[in-house]
């Protein structure tokens, strides 16, 4: 279940910052309102999903969800640059998110905690 939190945190990121900016500096109130409303459903998510995920695996996949989202709709919406290195980055931060995914070890799966 803390997949699925975090990949629904990680679209509303991407929701979040496409309605910041369409706030124009918090000036538009409906844009406003959905960008402080998905934050807060991100972040609460996000916290859903590190009950049970390390913290540095959780929180590279959600920025990178993130990051991915926010790009792809710049590129496809907003008519952002579509240049061969953006996309290989693109392809780069994917590769990333899969791997921390697939290296991921959930506490009491085997993952040790540091000792005091």
């Amino acid at each position: 279940m803390a997949w699925i939190y975090l990949f629904i945190a990680g679209i509303c990121e991407v929701i979040w910052a496409i309605k910041l900016k369409e706030s124009q500096g918090f000036s538009k109130p409906m844009p406003s309102v959905i960008t402080i409303v998905t934050m807060l459903v991100s972040f609460w998510l996000l916290s859903l999903a590190l009950r049970e995920l390390p913290i540095g695996t959780g929180y590279a996949v959600w920025t990178g969800i993130g990051v991915i989202g926010t790009v792809l709709f710049g590129m496809i919406w907003l008519n952002e640059p579509r240049d061969a290195v953006r996309i290989t980055c693109i392809i780069l931060i994917l590769i990333g998110i899969a791997g921390l995914k697939w290296s991921a070890v959930s506490p009491g799966q085997g993952a040790t905690p540091p000792s005091s």
